[in-house]
């Protein structure tokens, strides 16, 4: 059976760059590798011819050839050197590759074995005022440090780690696998390219060491619960010479006794008389810059919602300040003596006489009530 174009196979053109041609065998590899169709011998052939077509292709000097005298031209050179021979193109591929279909890169770590510190979280629970003023807190950090008596090599003192006699201090190993090969971490030096003949006897050889680290964090004004404060480079300690992780420093206001914060707002609940809601009057309110006089207008009903402007609180993120939004609610009297009882009454009896005049909400309530049980009364009949 005569053997297509390479071109063709890999789908480019003649013309095609040599990040081109690797893509597209990359592209071809990832749909037909053998292990992504166990058992399929069509994918397997596609996966061979893919991977000829690249071999000849990716080599200047054979693609030359292939290009003048077709397969003929190359069917003498094509596999003396092995894939990708003469560009070392094709073991690059390969390794990415192989990185995307096993889910790990053939060529991570660098080959020394040093990885960043992990990241660690606090939660910082801190009063309304803290929040919205602004302060400084010390916390107290359980992580991971540089061990001070190796600094940080896990090697006893006086001694040093030794290059891994397995992977030549690489860190990684080639591994054979039927007609391909692929690299992986290796399994003596766990992928640092280093071994400790004698470990340091504070870490046991980790490099790294337990401990809780007192630490001043600065809460900027206005923050909320939610938000997050950054400390780089506070989190555990990097691995063989690795950068540390940061702290994340979660904050979480809690509850307060008068006002409740939505943003920018602050809402809070006073409780009025009745002879200051039906008379009016001038109510003390308490913000957190201080007290200010709130007035209450005749008649004002429970619930009514007042709005001071500019008493709120001015977010983190920036913008004006936000305002302070009063809610009155009605309190009834109670412990109430016989004398006051008794004026109440009489009050009461005062204002059924005037009817919907002074109770206009209550009459209206009344007339609704009636209308819905007139309706129900229609519905069951039909």
């Amino acid at each position: 059976m005569a053997k297509r174009d390479y071109y063709e196979v890999l789908g480019v053109a003649k013309n095609a760059s040599e990040d081109a041609l690797k893509k597209a065998f990359r592209r071809m590899a990832m749909k037909y590798h053998p292990d992504r169709n166990p058992g399929d011998k069509q994918a397997e052939d596609r996966f061979k011819e893919a991977r000829e077509a690249y071999e000849v292709l990716s080599d200047a000097r054979k693609r030359a050839a292939y290009d003048q005298f077709g397969h003929a031209g190359v069917e003498g050179a094509r596999g003396g050197g092995g894939p990708g021979a003469g560009g070392g193109n094709f073991s690059d591929i390969f390794e990415d590759i192989f990185g995307d279909i096993f889910g790990t890169s053939a060529r991570g770590g660098g080959g020394n074995g040093a990885f960043r510190g992990s990241d660690l979280q606090y939660n910082l629970e801190m009063t309304l005022e803290e929040a919205v003023f602004g302060t400084d807190v010390k916390i107290r950090v359980p992580t991971l440090s540089t061990c001070k008596a190796c600094n940080g090599s896990g090697a006893a003192p006086g001694t040093t780690p030794e290059t891994c006699d397995t992977c030549g201090g690489m860190g990684r190993v080639r591994m054979q696998q039927g007609f391909f090969s692929v690299q992986q971490t290796c399994p003596r030096c766990r992928g640092t390219g280093k071994i400790i003949p004698k470990p340091c006897g504070t870490c046991r050889g980790q490099g790294r060491v337990e401990e809780r680290r007192t630490l001043t964090v600065t809460v900027p004004p206005g923050v909320d619960s939610g938000d997050r404060i950054r400390l780089s480079g506070e989190g555990e300690a990097g691995v063989n010479g690795g950068p540390s992780g940061d702290l994340y420093v979660q904050v979480h206001v809690k509850p307060h006794q008068i006002f409740t914060r939505k943003g920018s707002d602050l809402y809070c609940e006073v409780p009025i008389s009745f002879a200051t809601a039906t008379l009016g009057g001038e109510l003390e309110i308490p913000t957190l810059k201080g007290r200010v006089a709130l007035k209450v207008p005749a008649e004002t009903q429970t619930g009514r919602l007042f709005r001071l402007r500019g008493k709120g609180v001015r977010s983190v993120h920036g913008g004006a300040e936000g305002d302070m939004i009063c809610s009155v609610k009605l309190e009834t009297p109670i412990n109430l003596t016989k004398e006051q009882k008794e004026l109440l009454q009489q009050f009461e009896a005062s204002m059924k006489a005037g009817g919907e005049r002074h109770s206009p909400q209550h009459e209206g309530w009344l007339d609704g009530v009636k209308g819905f049980f007139e309706d129900l009364k229609f519905w069951r009949k039909s």
